[in-house]
């Protein structure tokens, strides 16, 4: 032991202090990192023996015995319970593992395997940094339980590089990174002028650009259809299949009809979008001949049996885990299932037998499901058909082959439809009236426009015989010994709706109570603002009241459908909570192989956890593209005018929404006319001091298109008209105030 410091405490008048083995050995074996408090109660060290034990404690940690942080001291290496970590790999089974942002030994760091809980916000990717709860998971390995998300900073960034006259500039493709970035010419890895790059920043400066080295090139970004490929690097996801799944795959073959119900007799239809190439459900229906249900309707929805050829643990199985769902951009699929699958034997092709699990069920004439039956079947639909045909032939055009189908399948799926629709009316469906883009691509991803997709009656069918299905799946496994991976929603957060019935408190509308809301009373104000200036106000707003809905073994309903129980059972193709759900069900009904092992004891609630932050993911991934996309198609229309809406205010600008095409972008302070502004959060609007100007969530706009950047996907318009006085020849006062609560122009 080392005398001099302690001699100064004069350790022979207090209690005996333990050894410095001993408190090695107390800080070895601890769970985590312990500090004086620990090593005192311990040790039962108490009063003035305290002073010396801090001072032994101190000196131990000058050689690398023990590790000290504030206040606090560890082992060697050893994680604090509390710590940043940043997102590094995602391994083959779809976790995702990190590393200490700050690590200070020589040692390399220890695994830690990071478990987000799902939710609202953003979905993990490589370089994203956490503040997270360390607990240790065996030798020196750890789990990370999220607290909270961190801001964009120092680690792992994506971007394009750009070559200077010495070394080069990163570009990056997140538009929130506001930092410089300048690459040496001995960190450039090789990369070339316009290559895709991820880099990890080395230095960083209070002042000037900070200094990164390339650690993966990923190739030009010479062509628009490139574009998906950022946001698939980006985000990590999994978009080459293993050689193991891949064999797998192309071994499969045609499913015999066994022990299946054949019901290749019942004329089955496929109904999708003009551009599908995976048809994983058909439909067909008939009216009920039982006496005791007049009016009533005898559904059958079939979808592609995935579990035959995916069992649980096989190489199929773990790629598509690790995927979690098929993501789609507008010119490429990442797919959850290889191709000699997802559109070879799970896809239901005409004029094809193919396995299927299926769901008969019966409603009477108000669309009240009564009773339901699920089977394990072989199947051969009679038409692939689009929902511009069917729509189109129920309007009275038909064409060659919805000709012949109107009076025996499309009628009556249309007379189930009209019946399930009054069952959602009934229970209060919450019903926004929003816009989704498309991208129109060629084949070579050129892009050839941008357009509002189509709403018809005939994607709405569909919609409520899937519904439908999902609630009769769900049904089911509530009374079965398997679980049941439901798709919940939860009633939104009475602040939330609090919030909302100030910001409509202006505008006469009935608001709902904060903390007993009901579909119902949201869709009281949409009715009432449907057709007027309003309505894309409301319809936004009451949309970010909405919470998120996610993947969970426990119950809690859907709010948003208004529905008790709700599962994902109808694309197993390209949902892997679908497949969950066909296993138990398989299971449940004792229908064969395939179905759920319980023998391998899956965790299901951890595995409903990832899938939510996967589809998350993915939504992501396809949002930030289709921007993408969107601003590069708008690309060669700099300075052209538009008519749009402001669809949110904040401090240094407004976020705008074009008509025609859907586009989304920002008009900066800078672009809006001279003047002070007032920011009214409570009203989601702007308000110009001098000349009045008022800009609000919902408010119609002329603006002019300044700058797009097709590697950010971002969009910046001028102010040409609104609602306000036009820009006035004044000298430029332009800045901004915030007025959180009431507003007003103010007097100077």
């Amino acid at each position: 032991m080392r005398q001099p410091e302690l001699q100064r405490h004069n350790l022979k008048k207090v209690s005996p202090l333990p050894t410095e083995e001993q408190i090695r050995e107390f800080i070895r074996t601890s769970k985590g990192p312990v500090g004086k408090r620990e090593v005192a109660r311990a040790f039962n060290i108490r009063g003035p023996a305290k002073i010396a034990l801090k001072a032994l404690m101190k000196q131990m940690s000058m050689p690398g015995d023990i590790a000290k942080g504030k206040r606090r001291f560890q082992k060697a290496g050893a994680l604090p319970p509390i710590d940043v970590i940043e997102v590094s790999t995602i391994d083959k089974d779809g976790d995702l593992f990190g590393k200490p942002v700050n690590w200070a030994f020589e040692a390399p760091p220890p695994a830690i395997l990071i478990i987000a809980k799902p939710g609202r916000g953003h979905a993990l990717g490589l370089g994203d940094r956490v503040l997270a709860k360390i607990t240790p998971a065996g030798d020196d390995a750890y789990e990370a339980r999220v607290m909270k998300l961190m801001p964009a900073g120092a680690g792992r960034l994506m971007g394009i590089y750009e070559s200077q006259a010495v070394g080069g500039r990163l570009r990056p493709v997140d538009r929130r990174y506001r930092h410089e970035v300048h690459i040496a010419e001995r960190d450039k890895g090789g990369a070339e002028n316009g290559d895709l790059v991820a880099v990890e920043i080395v230095a960083t400066k209070h002042h000037g650009p900070q200094q990164a080295r390339v650690v993966e090139r990923y190739g030009k970004m010479e062509r628009a259809r490139n574009l998906s490929l950022i946001a698939i690097q980006a985000h990590g996801i999994p978009h080459i299949f293993s050689e193991d799944a891949e064999q797998q795959a192309r071994k499969s073959k045609a499913a015999t009809l066994g022990t299946r119900t054949d019901i290749r007799d019942i004329p089955l239809v496929t109904i999708d979008g003009e551009d599908a190439r995976d048809f994983d459900d058909a439909v067909w229906a008939e009216a009920d001949a039982d006496p005791a249900n007049p009016g009533g309707w005898h559904l059958l929805v079939a979808i592609a049996d995935v579990s035959w050829y995916v069992r649980m643990g096989d190489a199929l199985d773990k790629d598509a885990y690790d995927r979690g769902n098929s993501t789609y951009f507008p010119d490429r699929v990442v797919p959850m299932l290889p191709e000699e699958l997802s559109n070879g034997w799970c896809s239901l092709k005409p004029k094809e037998d193919r396995p299927c699990l299926a769901a008969h069920m019966w409603i009477d004439k108000s669309g009240k499901l009564l009773r339901h039956k699920f089977i394990r079947g072989l199947m051969k639909s009679i038409a692939r058909l689009t929902y511009n045909q069917v729509q189109a032939a129920i309007d009275g055009h038909p064409d060659d082959t919805t000709g012949p189908l109107i009076e025996p399948i499309l009628k009556p799926l249309y007379g189930a439809y009209r019946a399930l629709l009054k069952a959602r009316d009934e229970r209060g469906t919450l019903e926004l009236d929003l816009i989704e883009r498309q991208i129109i691509v060629d084949r070579e991803g050129h892009i050839k426009g941008v357009v509002p997709r189509a709403r018809y009656d005939s994607h709405k069918l569909i919609e409520e015989f899937m519904i439908n299905a999902n609630v009769a799946a769900a049904e089911r496994l509530e009374t079965s010994a398997y679980p049941c991976v439901y798709r919940i929603h939860e009633r939104p957060d009475p602040e939330r709706v609090a919030n909302l019935k100030e910001a409509l408190s202006t505008l006469d509308l009935p608001t709902p109570n904060p903390t007993s809301a009901r579909p119902a009373d949201f869709n009281r104000i949409l009715t009432k603002v449907r057709g007027g200036p309003h309505e894309h106000l409301v319809n936004t707003l009451v949309l970010r009241t909405q919470s998120q809905a996610v993947y969970s073994p426990s119950n809690v309903g859907h709010f948003g459908l208004a529905l008790r129980r709700y599962a994902h059972f109808t694309s197993p193709i390209r949902r892997y909570a679908d497949l969950m759900v066909h296993r138990a069900l398989i299971a449940a009904e004792k229908l064969g192989e395939g179905g759920w092992d319980a023998a391998r004891d899956p965790n299901v609630e951890d595995m409903a956890e990832y899938i939510s932050i996967t589809e998350r993911r993915s939504s992501k991934a396809e949002r930030e593209t289709v921007d993408r996309f969107t601003a590069s198609y708008l690309g060669n229309q700099i300075d052209a005018t538009f008519r749009g809406r402001v669809n949110g205010v904040s401090r240094f600008g407004i976020f705008i929404t074009l008509d025609e095409t859907g586009a989304d972008g920002i008009m900066p302070m800078r672009n809006l006319p001279n003047d002070y502004y007032d920011l009214d959060e409570a009203h989601h609007r702007l308000i110009g001091q001098r000349h009045g100007l008022v800009l609000q969530v919902g408010q119609t706009v002329v603006v002019r298109l300044k700058e797009t950047d097709d590697i950010t996907g971002s969009i910046v318009f001028e102010y040409v008209e609104g609602s306000g006085p036009a820009r006035e020849n004044t000298k430029p006062i332009r800045g901004f105030r915030q007025n959180r609560k009431a507003t007003h122009k103010r007097r100077r």
